[in-house]
């Protein structure tokens, strides 16, 4: 397969020309305009940030992808999926207060917020893949509906997929509750009696009351976990980890299956910036210290490529000394626990250390990356273009 190209741009700017300008000349130079959007529903896929979260994407960006829309004679609107566990964001009313708290309103972005699998997660369309892991996908019925999808995302690191780009936010993001089920049904993660101090901070997170707290210790119930990684990120000691096996990697072949589904047979575009890189999802009502420090904007038409440019611009940035992936450098030096897993994904990038996976060294995020080449979603040959 031939290289794919993916545009780039620094946060850079001068007297000319804002980011927001910068923004539109990225994905106008990446081809944006080649799409026929004339009277069009284009579904723009991005994540909303849970209430409280801060290091989600300013709507302003939204806004310059929704009105180059318009401008080329399409129907934007702006769209996500409701969450599995419990926060600002699991049904369609909260999740949309949630939007227009954190400034997606139509006042402010120029378009209208659909919450893509409805009321209660539950409206869907079934998409036969066929894939390895994924027969049929369970896609936000909105999202399917669309004539043109266009991926949004904000890249930053993720607890269990390791980063979450424009996969994530594609096959994850876009599943209906039934679907982000099936995604996470393998991961079933198990608390240390030794670390844990029986805090119940796990059993506070959970939408299912899988933890629950014995003897002044946590025990997680795999017949009612669905592997959602959330109560890995809130524990204070580090008690809990993912039962490793195939539960990793089974979630990033499902994601990328999942991407594809989304994908197939219409157009679609994608962009990623890489700001705020926090190291947990959007979907945390907080956000730590960003890892390292901003890097750009990037477009393609392939989200493979996409991602896998992200990723090594990631890795080839200064780590900030004073956050988790700082601190994780202080303790363990140049070489992150568990690193032989890492391995197994290819060569660790700059011949060290993945910022990534040093961050949370029960993750693998090439085995995404390798899948979705396989699967012909796009490749992880890239050219880079800078503007």
């Amino acid at each position: 397969m031939d290289k794919s190209k993916v545009f780039f741009t620094t946060f850079r700017t001068n007297e000319h020309e804002n980011l927001l300008d910068k923004l539109r000349r990225l994905i106008k130079t990446a081809g944006f305009e080649t799409i026929d959007f004339a009277e069009k529903y284009t579904a723009i896929k991005l994540h909303f940030g849970e209430y409280g979260n801060l290091a989600f994407l300013r709507p302003n960006y939204a806004k310059v992808v929704a009105d180059y829309v318009k401008e080329l004679g399409g129907k934007p609107f702006l769209t996500d999926c409701n969450t599995l566990y419990v926060g600002s964001r699991k049904n369609a009313l909260d999740h949309m207060d949630t939007a227009y708290v954190n400034g997606f309103s139509p006042l402010q972005t120029g378009c209208h917020v659909i919450i893509a699998d409805g009321l209660k997660g539950t409206d869907e369309t079934i998409v036969p893949i066929d894939g390895e892991y994924v027969k049929e996908a369970k896609i936000g019925h909105a999202i399917m509906d669309a004539d043109i999808f266009i991926s949004l995302s904000h890249f930053k690191g993720h607890e269990m997929a390791g980063f979450g780009g424009a996969i994530k936010n594609i096959g994850m993001g876009c599943g209906s509750r039934a679907g982000k089920m099936e995604q996470h049904c393998e991961g079933k993660p198990s608390a240390d009696k030794e670390l844990c101090v029986g805090c119940g901070a796990c059993r506070k997170i959970c939408a299912h009351g899988a933890p629950v707290i014995e003897n002044g210790k946590a025990k997680i119930d795999h017949n009612l976990c669905v592997g959602c990684g959330r109560c890995l990120a809130i524990c204070p000691k580090d008690a809990i980890s993912a039962d490793f096996a195939d539960s990793v990697a089974v979630l990033n072949y499902k994601m990328a299956e999942y991407s594809l589904a989304v994908c197939k047979n219409r157009p679609c575009f994608h962009i990623s910036l890489i700001c705020d890189v926090s190291p947990n999802c959007d979907c945390h009502s907080e956000n730590d210290v960003p890892i390292i420090p901003d890097i750009g904007m990037l477009a393609s038409f392939d989200p493979v490529a996409l991602d896998k440019a992200c990723a090594d611009l990631c890795n080839q940035a200064e780590p900030v000394r004073e956050s988790e992936l700082g601190e994780q450098l202080a303790k363990h030096g140049e070489h992150a626990p568990h690193e032989e897993h890492a391995q197994e994904g290819g060569n660790l990038s700059c011949g060290k250390h993945d910022h990534f996976h040093m961050v949370h060294p029960d993750t693998e995020w090439r085995t995404c990356i390798s899948h979705a080449v396989k699967i012909g979603l796009g490749t992880d040959q890239y050219e880079l273009v800078r503007i």
